[in-house]
């Protein structure tokens, strides 16, 4: 594998992560939970979540990572490339828990590091 299709891998998961962070916010905001709960009229309720710049910003950021993996997917065999996606969940697992002050126990840290050594376990056998 080249150093720029595992960049281009790296990015795209990483970018997704970002997306689940920005998301997560923005379904914190008060106008999305009120929106989410069924305040309003539909189309109130739509724009009340298609206007939190969290919201936005974390969708864009997935069609971003979307088309990054495009290219990876035109590169690389499927079921090669598709391994390194669980990298996201050790870097959601760490903005989750260094950035949002989330709860980690042994069960969650042990499920992380088993998916990381999976990706790992692909990622040398090439």
């Amino acid at each position: 594998m080249k150093m720029t299709d595992l960049a281009l891998i790296l990015t795209s998961v990483a970018m997704s992560s970002g997306a689940q962070f920005a998301l997560k916010m923005g379904a914190s905001a008060p106008q999305v939970k009120a929106a989410i709960a069924g305040g309003g009229t539909l189309v109130a309720r739509a724009w009340a979540l298609g206007t939190t710049p969290m919201l936005v910003l974390g969708l864009t950021i997935y069609a971003l990572s979307a088309a990054a993996w495009i290219v990876v997917l035109s590169r690389l065999d499927l079921s090669f490339a598709y391994p390194f996606v669980g990298l996201g969940f050790i870097m959601t697992f760490l903005v989750g828990a260094l950035l949002l002050g989330e709860g980690v126990n042994a069960w969650r840290l042990a499920g992380t590091l088993l998916i990381a050594a999976g990706a790992v376990l692909v990622a040398r056998g090439g």
